[in-house]
């Protein structure tokens, strides 16, 4: 039987999930305590897993958040497809399984003292500690940026409130305005978000703002999906025509732009032009969150060397970083990725908690980007670890939508990325 290359994914991610439901335990008197640092797609998978796995382990995830919302499918909140409550989760139902949430922010995690501190006081004790921060912005990059000037030109790029506010400053802007994105310079997380972003503001402008335009402004010279985006671009916003709806402005220097938040202009380029807007969704540079900087997990990247067989730090021993933080070889910052790392790392807690060696793991990663209600484009991956310890992909495991898929292809590509989302959400959530 021939297996494409989402069906060799699927059944690779499959049988990793139930090789780890299916992993032994041995009740314990002696209860070994997980503090999980982080209820995203890393953190709420890895706790849920690891209480999977073996019940016994005292499991408690420190997240300030009572709710979450998916960064993936934000766009679509952003372009009117959808609304905030179609992306936000809960927490109950991973607390059904056992699982200890702490509703407050982790400020220091000692692993030497083995706790995680919080801003409430809490001093939480652990044997081995998840971290899963996410992404901070590095606002002082972008000269005339601060976290204060997101307020009026958001980020957007941690989905809730600034997803709102991007959302309502797109539906107020008058017809003929101009809409700036400016997407961030490698690493980041989810690197084919900005121009999803793009595509999907352009569709809502050619609905109910025909006269208006995106303008992608653009530290790098390619991007993620590059000539599938710009495909479809072609197909339905007539890019590169005088009357497109998407323009893509690349840098091939890499100057970075600055922006003026009271004249609302962005200057980029070798050349300093200058674009007036009527919006500016400005997706500053990104280090790993601040939690692993505080606690001297990061290196002098901004990012967390780990281990790739377990996630375990390279810099704190017993305490492991997983997600968009984390330093992953060729795995991408995504949610997908996110979740595929916490089920081995939970795995590998789990046998580390026990005495026991620790597997060697593999990776799945698939991510799917809208570029209008009908039409939709994927890459695939499977990853390994290399002779090297370095995370590889696997040769021949992926690959991306074909430049030559049929309409109706497409078109399936959009419920495969809804059919995605339900799944990963129960993955994760539920």
């Amino acid at each position: 039987m021939k297996m494409n290359r989402r069906d060799f994914v699927k059944a690779t991610g499959t049988a990793a999930a139930v090789a780890l439901v299916g992993f032994p335990h041995i009740a314990r008197a002696d209860a070994k305590k997980v503090v999980v640092v982080g209820g995203g797609p890393g953190g709420a998978t890895a706790a849920k897993y690891i209480k999977r796995i073996d019940p016994a382990i005292d499991v408690t995830i420190v997240e300030p958040n009572k709710t979450y919302f998916t960064c993936y499918f934000s766009n679509e909140v952003i372009a009117g497809e959808r609304d905030m409550k179609s992306i936000e989760v809960g927490y109950g139902d991973l607390e059904k399984l056992g699982i200890k949430m702490v509703f407050d922010s982790a400020e220091a995690i000692d692993g030497a003292a083995k706790t995680v501190k919080t801003k409430g006081g809490q001093s939480l004790s652990f044997d081995r500690c998840v971290v899963s921060p996410g992404v901070d912005f590095l606002y002082d990059k972008i000269e005339g940026y601060s976290a204060e000037a997101a307020e009026k030109l958001p980020h957007a790029w941690k989905a809730g409130p600034q997803t709102a506010l991007l959302q309502k400053q797109i539906a107020d802007m008058k017809d003929g305005g101009v809409v700036a994105i400016i997407a961030p310079p490698n690493p980041f997380r989810c690197p084919p978000g900005p121009y999803e972003r793009a595509s999907l503001i352009a569709h809502y402008l050619q609905k109910h703002k025909p006269k208006s335009k995106v303008v992608i402004i653009d530290s790098k010279g390619k991007f993620s999906k590059q000539g599938l985006f710009i495909q479809g671009w072609k197909k339905f916003y007539g890019f590169e025509t005088d009357k497109a709806l998407i323009e893509w402005r690349p840098d091939p220097d890499g100057k970075l732009p600055s922006v003026d938040v009271k004249a609302m202009t962005v200057t980029y380029g070798s050349m300093d032009d200058e674009l007036k807007a009527d919006v500016i969704n400005v997706i500053p540079p990104q280090r790993a969150g601040k939690i692993a900087l505080d606690s001297g997990l990061t290196d002098d990247s901004g990012w967390c060397p780990v281990d790739g067989r377990s996630f375990e730090s390279k810099k704190v021993p017993g305490v492991h970083v997983i997600g968009d933080a984390c330093i992953a070889g060729a795995m991408p910052k995504s949610g997908y990725a996110a979740n595929s790392q916490a089920k081995v790392c939970a795995a590998a807690v789990v046998a580390l908690l026990k005495g026991g060696e620790v597997g060697v793991p593999s990776f799945v990663n698939t991510c799917y980007s809208l570029i209008a209600p009908e039409w939709a484009i994927s890459v695939a991956g499977v990853y390994k670890l290399g002779a090297d310890g370095k995370i590889a992909e696997v040769p021949g495991s992926g690959g991306l939508t074909p430049m030559d898929a049929s309409p109706e292809a497409h078109a399936r590509e959009v419920q495969y990325a809804y059919s995605w989302y339900t799944n990963i959400v129960n993955d994760i959530f539920k």
